[in-house]
């Protein structure tokens, strides 16, 4: 089976609101997924339902071909990466022990995690000379860095990002955008990437899915999008897009 996630008629509610209308999607291996649509469109619930944040209402998520479950879920988040918009880093923890934490937690061998912590800073660009300063002593950048290090420290087989780069001015954005699309690439990752921003999903995405009003309104590249609109909403949300002028 390609895909590593699956959802089969999965939805969401927020008392009589409803977040997620029944989906059914899939995410396949070694690919980069992009969610993306207007505020509260469902992108970021989506991810919490994948990793066990938020319950479903209704359907079945499925990993690597297994529902996912309560029972299950703490071994799965082991298996997946999860990096969000302002890092979530702790600030009483040296960069170090933030991309530590979950090893540390596990008991692994100090030698591999002193080796890990030096491949992730050559994967990441983040220099060694800073892994011992705190979040507040670090720039924007560095703490994304570090977010990301931390979700890539037990090799995970899915990495989830939400919106990780929408609080960084252009400049940063922009190499961070590029280190990314390189590390996918680099590393074959399963990724799953939540941004408002079209161009950004055209330059890191595999695969697009449009959602609005917790609905999957269409999936696939952005020249799909452009040419072959499923809606008029798809085109009102691209013409929407200015910085669409610089792809």
């Amino acid at each position: 089976m390609s895909a590593l996630v699956q959802l089969l008629g999965v939805s969401k509610t927020f008392g009589a609101a409803s977040a997620l209308h029944p989906s059914d999607l899939s995410f396949e291996r070694g690919k980069t997924t992009v969610l993306i649509g207007p505020s509260g469109c469902g992108k970021s619930t989506l991810l919490r339902l994948i990793i066990g944040l938020l319950e479903p209402d209704g359907g079945t998520l499925q990993f690597d071909g297994a529902p996912i479950t309560s029972a299950n879920i703490a071994q799965l988040r082991r298996r997946i990466g999860y990096v969000i918009q302002d890092g979530g880093l702790f600030p009483h923890l040296t960069a170090r022990k933030n991309v530590l934490l979950m090893a540390t937690h596990l008991k692994r061998p100090a030698a591999g995690m002193d080796q890990r912590v030096a491949e992730l800073c050559a994967l990441t660009r983040f220099p060694q000379a800073a892994l011992d300063r705190y979040p507040i002593e670090l720039s924007g950048g560095q703490r994304q860095r570090i977010s990301l290090m931390r979700a890539l420290a037990l090799s995970p087989e899915l990495l989830l990002l939400d919106e990780p780069l929408g609080a960084l001015d252009p400049l940063v954005r922009a190499a961070l955008q590029k280190d990314l699309k390189e590390i996918f690439a680099r590393l074959k990752q399963t990724a799953i990437l939540v941004t408002h921003d079209l161009a950004e999903a055209a330059y890191l995405g595999d695969e697009i899915v449009l959602m609005n009003e917790g609905r999957v309104v269409q999936i696939g590249t952005l020249e799909d999008l452009r040419t072959k609109p499923a809606s008029d909403f798809v085109t009102e949300f691209i013409n929407a897009q200015r910085g669409l002028a610089l792809i």
